[in-house]
């Protein structure tokens, strides 16, 4: 069915799961399993999503490494029916991560995206042919849900990962719950750690009665709804949030690649697996057929656990609602795109265009130069003279400011950088010029600043960030590792 939705053909499973941990595990088969796929005969389905809805407005392909979207849907509709979690039949998201695979195919990290976080979710296109308009400020999982169909709407996802990070995505893989489960059985079971007794309202906040026991504290090894039930775990464990849902999912990633490897690359070990996660995927054309998928896995067989890391991007509470943190996310996008890891090591060797070395990304924290770029300002909040005072410091800067005026609306806590198609990158590097504002693209041409009480707060330019070859410290310390212990850390309890 390459090239079509499976929805088309009827034959598509209609939930697609997207834990993290699920998720990961079809990366961890292409990863660990691409040695094997050379002399496997594969007989699951491999089926692709319409790449039509990708948008013509991409971030250039400068990275010397690949990055790669895995996501899913918690809709349980087709097979997915009776594996519990939530209701209804169009396709959502739950948390993400975008895998970044170094140039030299011995690294690779994976970034968590929670799905409360709050974003701009680009123009995509509807199952009608339609596109929407641009979305500010929303959830990250919305923009799965475009369109309202049980596939879900990957090439939408793909737009906002484009456009939060600046990174250009190589490859999207959809995971779902049926194949997840598939998935954990085929490879003998994971081992995991859970720092408390764990009972059946854990898993269903509703029930009036702690139910029976389902998970006992300590070390075991889950499979199948079992697995599926450990990363679902929310309440009743930690602090019930998806942040600390998001820790234990990347500890079962990493616990579920030390098992693949410990296994051996053997036919006998890598068949189940291999199928199980074909028929668990949906993928983009270009990895739409076996020798496509092939291809792939076996760039990435080198690359050691040690090396596999998972973070999650700098985020706060806004809310009930979970930040971006400012800086600190475009230091790591920079680091990413530099093809530098956790730790500030670089690891592009040669890229991918005829070995020329990649481009190194612009710093964040070098001199903000507006040559070359209009500027309107409007001032956002009752605060006299404040386009004027930010018009003033775009001047400083080079920029030339096309005027200043008052915003429809005063009551603009935060400021925000609108552009027109195109003008992204400009206005990126204006928003440098002011702590925390966000980029946004909109309907209208040119760039336009819209200055809000945090300036007025506090008018000073922002202070220095994090160098593109130096990740946040908060980020590298909250690194794990796919080789670490499931018991090392309960913190995500």
């Amino acid at each position: 069915m390459t090239g079509s939705h499976k929805g088309a053909a009827g034959g598509r499973r209609g939930g697609r799961l997207r834990r993290t941990a699920l998720i990961g595990l079809s990366f961890l088969v292409l990863l660990v399993a691409g040695v094997g796929w050379g002399y496997l005969k594969l007989t699951g389905s491999i089926d692709t999503f319409s790449a039509d809805g990708i948008s013509g407005d991409r971030p250039p392909d400068t990275s010397a490494g690949q990055n790669v979207l895995v996501i899913g849907s918690d809709s349980r509709s087709g097979a997915n029916s009776g594996l519990g979690g939530g209701t209804g039949e169009v396709g959502r998201s739950d948390t993400a991560f975008l895998l970044h695979v170094y140039a030299d195919h011995k690294h690779a990290v994976a970034v968590s995206i929670p799905r409360d976080s709050l974003v701009d979710i680009p123009a995509c296109k509807e199952p009608g042919g339609d596109w929407t308009a641009p979305q500010q400020h929303v959830m990250f999982n919305g923009a799965f849900s475009v369109g309202e169909t049980a596939e879900g709407n990957p090439a939408c996802t793909q737009n906002t990962v484009e456009h939060l990070t600046g990174l250009r995505v190589d490859h999207t893989v959809v995971v779902d719950f049926a194949g997840f489960s598939s998935l954990t059985s085929a490879v003998g079971g994971v081992p995991v750690c859970l720092p408390q007794d764990i009972y059946q309202r854990d898993l269903n906040p509703k029930r009036p009665t702690r139910g029976e026991l389902v998970f006992g504290k300590g070390p075991q090894t889950v499979s199948g709804q079992r697995a599926l039930d450990y990363v679902r775990i929310r309440h009743g464990i930690g602090d019930g949030s998806d942040i600390g849902r998001i820790k234990r999912q990347q500890a079962f990633v990493g616990s579920l690649v030390k098992k693949v490897k410990s296994r051996g690359l053997n036919p006998t070990t890598l068949l189940p697996l291999a199928n199980a996660a074909t028929d668990a995927m949906t993928v983009d054309p270009g990895l739409g057929s076996a020798d496509k998928l092939l291809s792939f896995a076996m760039s990435m067989k080198n690359i050691d656990l040690h090396n596999t890391k998972f973070v999650t991007v700098p985020w706060r509470y806004e809310g009930a609602r979970v930040a971006i943190v400012e800086p600190e996310a475009d230091a790591l996008w920079a680091a990413l795109k530099a093809d530098r890891t956790i730790d500030g090591q670089d690891a592009a060797g040669t890229s991918r265009d005829k070995g020329a070395t990649p481009a190194a990304a612009p710093s964040p924290t070098g001199p903000v130069s507006g040559e070359g770029i209009d500027v309107a300002v409007y001032n956002g909040t009752t605060v006299t003279g404040l386009a004027a005072r930010a018009a003033e410091l775009l001047r400083t800067h080079g920029f030339t400011v096309t005027g200043t005026a008052t915003a429809n609306s005063q009551d603009q806590t935060g400021t925000v950088v609108t552009y027109g198609p195109g003008l992204g990158d400009e206005a990126r590097t204006t928003a440098r010029l002011f702590g925390g504002a966000r980029t946004t693209e909109s309907g209208e041409p040119g760039i336009q600043v819209i200055v809000g009480r945090d300036y007025a707060d506090h008018p000073s330019p922002a202070p220095a960030s994090p160098t593109p070859d130096t990740v946040p410290s908060a980020v590298a310390d909250g690194a794990r590792s796919a080789d670490d212990d499931p018991c090392s850390d309960l913190s995500y309890g």
